[in-house]
Protein backbone atom coordinates (compact mmCIF):
# COMPACT_ATOMS: atom_id res chain seq x y z
CA UNK A 1 0.00 0.00 0.00
CA UNK A 2 1.51 3.67 -0.92
CA UNK A 3 1.18 6.55 1.29
CA UNK A 4 -1.51 7.91 -1.22
CA UNK A 5 -3.73 4.89 -0.77
CA UNK A 6 -3.95 5.87 3.30
CA UNK A 7 -4.60 9.26 2.85
CA UNK A 8 -6.65 9.15 -0.19
CA UNK A 9 -10.44 10.32 0.60
CA UNK A 10 -13.72 8.17 0.04
CA UNK A 11 -15.70 9.05 -3.36
CA UNK A 12 -18.47 10.83 -3.19
CA UNK A 13 -21.77 9.74 -4.54
CA UNK A 14 -25.00 10.97 -5.02
CA UNK A 15 -27.43 10.38 -2.16
CA UNK A 16 -30.44 10.19 -4.60
CA UNK A 17 -28.85 7.34 -6.36
CA UNK A 18 -29.86 4.15 -6.00
CA UNK A 19 -26.48 2.00 -5.05
CA UNK A 20 -26.69 -1.70 -6.11
CA UNK A 21 -24.79 -4.75 -3.73
CA UNK A 22 -21.32 -4.59 -4.77
CA UNK A 23 -20.26 -8.37 -7.00
CA UNK A 24 -16.94 -9.77 -6.99
CA UNK A 25 -15.77 -7.22 -9.50
CA UNK A 26 -16.70 -4.23 -8.04
CA UNK A 27 -14.51 -2.00 -6.90
CA UNK A 28 -16.18 -0.28 -4.46
CA UNK A 29 -18.77 -0.29 -1.18
CA UNK A 30 -21.01 2.22 -0.91
CA UNK A 31 -21.39 3.52 2.73
CA UNK A 32 -23.75 5.57 4.54
CA UNK A 33 -22.24 8.25 7.60
CA UNK A 34 -24.73 9.68 9.84
CA UNK A 35 -23.87 11.98 12.73
CA UNK A 36 -24.79 11.13 16.22
CA UNK A 37 -24.90 13.44 19.54
CA UNK A 38 -22.95 16.36 18.93
CA UNK A 39 -20.66 15.59 16.30
CA UNK A 40 -20.43 17.70 13.14
CA UNK A 41 -22.35 16.86 10.26
CA UNK A 42 -20.85 15.98 6.89
CA UNK A 43 -23.06 17.23 4.54
CA UNK A 44 -22.15 14.66 1.71
CA UNK A 45 -23.75 11.54 3.63
CA UNK A 46 -23.08 8.87 1.18
CA UNK A 47 -19.01 7.13 0.32
CA UNK A 48 -17.79 4.40 -1.65
CA UNK A 49 -14.43 3.07 -0.22
CA UNK A 50 -12.30 0.08 -1.20
CA UNK A 51 -13.51 -2.91 0.31
CA UNK A 52 -10.89 -3.34 2.01
CA UNK A 53 -9.84 -0.95 3.87
CA UNK A 54 -10.13 -1.27 7.37
CA UNK A 55 -13.01 0.48 10.40
CA UNK A 56 -10.05 2.51 11.73
CA UNK A 57 -9.10 3.60 8.21
CA UNK A 58 -12.92 5.46 8.19
CA UNK A 59 -12.70 6.89 11.83
CA UNK A 60 -9.41 8.46 10.92
CA UNK A 61 -10.88 9.87 7.31
CA UNK A 62 -13.96 10.82 9.46
CA UNK A 63 -11.17 12.68 12.06
CA UNK A 64 -9.53 14.57 9.31
CA UNK A 65 -12.60 15.78 7.52
CA UNK A 66 -14.13 17.23 10.62
CA UNK A 67 -10.76 18.87 11.69
CA UNK A 68 -10.85 17.32 15.43
CA UNK A 69 -8.76 17.92 17.62
CA UNK A 70 -5.88 15.31 18.22
CA UNK A 71 -6.98 14.21 21.33
CA UNK A 72 -10.79 13.61 20.27
CA UNK A 73 -12.24 10.14 19.36
CA UNK A 74 -14.60 9.35 16.83
CA UNK A 75 -16.55 6.02 17.59
CA UNK A 76 -18.25 4.11 14.42
CA UNK A 77 -21.36 2.16 15.32
CA UNK A 78 -23.21 -0.41 12.80
CA UNK A 79 -26.92 -0.03 12.26
CA UNK A 80 -26.86 1.68 16.18
CA UNK A 81 -26.13 -1.60 17.33
CA UNK A 82 -22.67 -2.01 18.08
CA UNK A 83 -18.94 -1.17 17.82
CA UNK A 84 -17.17 -2.67 14.99
CA UNK A 85 -13.68 -3.41 16.12
CA UNK A 86 -10.66 -1.02 14.64
CA UNK A 87 -9.31 -3.60 12.52
CA UNK A 88 -12.59 -5.24 10.81
CA UNK A 89 -12.48 -5.05 7.12
CA UNK A 90 -15.41 -3.14 5.55
CA UNK A 91 -16.24 -5.61 2.97
CA UNK A 92 -17.11 -7.95 6.02
CA UNK A 93 -19.40 -5.73 7.90
CA UNK A 94 -20.98 -5.28 4.60
CA UNK A 95 -21.72 -8.46 3.87
CA UNK A 96 -23.13 -9.10 7.24
CA UNK A 97 -24.84 -5.93 8.08
CA UNK A 98 -25.39 -3.90 4.37
CA UNK A 99 -28.94 -3.51 3.17
CA UNK A 100 -30.11 -1.61 0.45
CA UNK A 101 -26.48 -1.63 -0.96
CA UNK A 102 -25.35 0.32 1.09
CA UNK A 103 -23.49 0.34 5.04
CA UNK A 104 -24.76 2.49 7.24
CA UNK A 105 -22.45 3.46 9.80
CA UNK A 106 -23.30 6.01 12.85
CA UNK A 107 -20.28 8.35 13.97
CA UNK A 108 -20.05 9.95 17.26
CA UNK A 109 -17.46 12.04 19.40
CA UNK A 110 -18.59 9.56 22.68
CA UNK A 111 -19.34 6.11 22.65
CA UNK A 112 -23.52 5.91 22.26
CA UNK A 113 -24.37 2.27 22.06
CA UNK A 114 -22.23 -0.83 22.62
Amino acid sequence: MTDTEETQAPTTTSTTSVAAPPDKDSAKICILLNATGNVPIIKKRTWTVDPNKTVSWIQKFIHKFLKLDSNEKIFLYVNQTFAPAPDQIIKNLYECHGTNGKLVLYYCKNQAWG
